[in-house]
């Protein structure tokens, strides 16, 4: 039993998991932000290239 015992204390006290699971949290949210601004970006180039477009016609 108390064997059990200390094997779920050490379970609660390792932080390798969290750790981990922070680190992959960051990076998504990394990616969504730069998903978001390269997506503004565009959006915002491929307009200024159709009025350039159609001051040319």
């Amino acid at each position: 039993m108390q064997s059990i015992i200390n094997s779920t204390k050490a379970f609660f006290r390792d932080e390798d998991g969290v750790t981990a699971i922070e680190y992959g949290l960051i990076a998504t949210l990394i990616a969504v932000a730069i998903i978001v601004g390269v997506t503004a970006v565009g959006t915002n180039l491929e307009a200024k290239f159709n009025y350039i477009a159609g001051k040319l016609v």
